[in-house]
């Protein structure tokens, strides 16, 4: 990103999860994003992930937060399915970037869809290889696949972890079908989640997030590859898994009334604003 489009300090935010290092959150103009800085080199990023805690890279259920987190991801996986049923086509193949543990990949896999994975973390992608018979492959695979072959292409809570963030939705542009769709699902700064833990709103998770979107940010940056978001769906799980691990971050322990309590002021005043915790965007391939 052009560093003349940056702005004012939005936040200065703590990595609460590995480092305990200091970050801050710039606004950018262009795309109405926050971007963490300063961002960690290729070479920095993989230790921030270095982490019995990081829990998308694994299966454990230690703790409520855990048990949450995996109940919340057993209630997401039909409603994803459903929605790229939605969108498939007679041959339905699907690319899942980011895929973690494999979870996601599994359930279509067993709906009759010609499954492939992307996932950087050596331990997850072993885990998602058994549960999906060998069809999850390290990023460099990205640019092997055949141009035009995917009919849809997911990144579930991914895009705000992708360094070179024009270049991987312009790479992801080419693999879809023509009329083929991309769905990205990401956190939105501008919730009331985030709005009311300020710097200590989990979603942030500087410097894994990279990039903190808007939904005007996600039309821009997909516009740019003439792609464009013709649904947009809430998250509505996410306001409460979000505030659960905010109010520890805030005061040092799980606050659950209070997160309740957040996470439904935040999808109830959502109903008026469409400003989710966290929203699902349904992006066209206008590509002919």
């Amino acid at each position: 990103m052009d560093n003349k489009n940056l702005n004012k300090v939005y936040f200065k935010v703590k990595d609460h999860s590995v480092s305990g290092e200091d970050f801050q959150l710039l606004y950018n103009q262009e795309f109405d994003f926050l971007e963490t800085f300063p961002q960690p080199s290729l070479e920095q990023l993989p230790k921030y992930y270095k982490s019995e805690n990081y829990i998308s890279h694994t299966d454990t259920r230690r703790n409520l937060f855990e048990k949450a987190y995996h109940f919340v991801r057993r209630m997401s996986l039909k409603r994803k399915l459903k929605l790229i049923n939605s969108f498939s086509s007679e041959e339905k193949k699907l690319l899942d970037v980011g895929c973690g543990t494999g979870d996601f990949l599994q359930i279509t896999q067993k709906n009759k869809w010609t499954i492939s994975g992307i996932e950087p973390n050596e331990n997850a992608r072993a885990i998602a290889n058994n549960k999906t018979n060998n069809s999850v492959f390290e990023v460099d695979q990205l640019l092997k696949f055949k141009q035009k072959s995917f009919d849809v292409i997911t990144l579930w809570h991914v895009l705000e972890h992708l360094p070179k963030l024009e270049e991987h939705i312009s790479v992801l542009k080419s693999l879809l079908k023509p009329n083929g769709t991309l769905v990205i699902a990401v956190p939105n700064y501008k919730s009331y989640d985030s709005q009311y833990y300020k710097e200590f709103w989990a979603a942030y998770d500087a410097p894994r997030h990279l990039w903190h979107f808007s939904q005007s940010a996600i039309s821009k940056l997909v516009a740019k590859e003439n792609m464009e978001v013709f649904k947009t769906l809430p998250m509505k799980f996410d306001s409460y898994y979000v505030s659960l691990l905010s109010e520890k971050y805030k005061s040092g322990w799980m606050n659950i009334f209070n997160a309740f309590r957040i996470g439904w002021l935040s999808n109830f005043k959502a109903k008026l604003t469409t400003e989710y915790s966290s929203l699902i965007y349904c992006i066209k391939n206008n590509q002919s």
